[in-house]
């Protein structure tokens, strides 16, 4: 097998991006990227997507391609970075793929797991107690249904959360135990480059970023989506935050608060989610870039 794809995980603002350009520009190739909420072109400075001369430093696939009116899943991803891959490969054996949402990094690497059909009235009525009860009647639901799952699933997406649950509910069986089975056979091979640092280190670095965006113009970005807050797309952290500010229900202040928490605690499950990717090599995020490019070599040479 002579095609690699060289993906690179770590946790929210711990420099994937940089690291990705730096790759790609050493082995001439283009990156994919597999950051579910950086698809949508009009979330760009909420979801810390690449700046234009990042975008320019290197060709990049499945950023801003979409619309946050759009129904784009993880099933679609998987067919579309395929065939784009399928494609690459034919002018380059090493392609590089950067993300941080480790179920669409996985879908690419390993494929998506097989779940059995379960009656869609148990989506219905979850849906239902959704509207009438809040997503935190559900996150206990599944803590006490399937702990495993609690800890590594985007806990506060409530669509995750009713996934999870109607498996639970339709099968008599936790969600986590239909994970990691065997996948796909991929026609290249994997080489998973993960960064990491100290947690006060990720941490400062996620309250430095979020700092940054709000100079930068989230406000009015979100503002410009006011229309869309219900959209599935924006029920994430940068976005939800700053509509409640926006609806009145809170400050400015307090919101922004609430933005570096919600991302600390999202750093935290990205980290518990790749941590348990299978040879992964593992980086502090301060690593001189030739090491890095070293352990690839050998790998790719081995």
């Amino acid at each position: 097998m002579n095609k690699f794809l060289i993906s690179i995980i770590g946790p929210t603002a711990i420099g994937k991006t940089a690291l990705s350009i730096k790759l790609a520009n050493h082995f001439n190739t283009e990156i994919i990227s597999a950051d579910s909420r950086q698809f949508f072109k009009e979330m760009q400075i909420g979801t810390a997507a690449p700046s234009k001369k990042e975008l320019s430093a290197a060709k990049h696939h499945f950023i801003h391609h979409k619309s946050v009116e759009d129904n784009y899943s993880v099933g679609t991803f998987e067919k579309d970075a395929l065939t784009r891959l399928n494609k690459l490969y034919n002018s380059h054996n090493i392609v590089v793929m950067v993300g941080g949402s480790g179920l669409y990094v996985d879908a690419v690497t390993k494929g998506l797991d097989d779940f059995p059909d379960v009656d869609p009235e148990i989506r219905t009525t979850l849906n239902k107690d959704l509207e009438t009860k809040g997503l935190a009647h559900l996150q206990q639901e599944l803590q006490n249904l399937d702990p495993e799952a609690f800890k590594a699933i985007a806990i506060d997406n409530p669509h995750r959360v009713i996934r999870a649950l109607e498996i639970c509910k339709g099968t008599g069986k936790p969600y986590s135990s239909f994970l990691n089975k065997a996948k796909n056979i991929r026609p290249f091979k994997t080489i998973t480059i993960g960064l990491t640092a100290d947690r006060e280190i990720i941490y400062n670095r996620i309250n430095k970023r979020v700092d940054i965006m709000m100079d930068t113009g989230l406000l009015d970005e979100v503002k410009q989506l006011l229309p869309f807050k219900d959209l599935n797309a924006l029920n994430t952290v940068g976005y939800k935050e700053i509509f409640k500010y926006l609806n009145g229900e809170w400050e400015l202040e307090f919101a922004v608060s609430e933005i570096k928490k919600n991302s600390r605690r999202f750093a935290k499950r990205q980290l518990t989610w790749f941590k348990k990717t299978e040879n992964a090599n593992w980086f502090d995020y301060q690593t001189p870039v030739k090491d890095i490019i070293k352990v690839c070599e050998e790998i790719m040479a081995s």
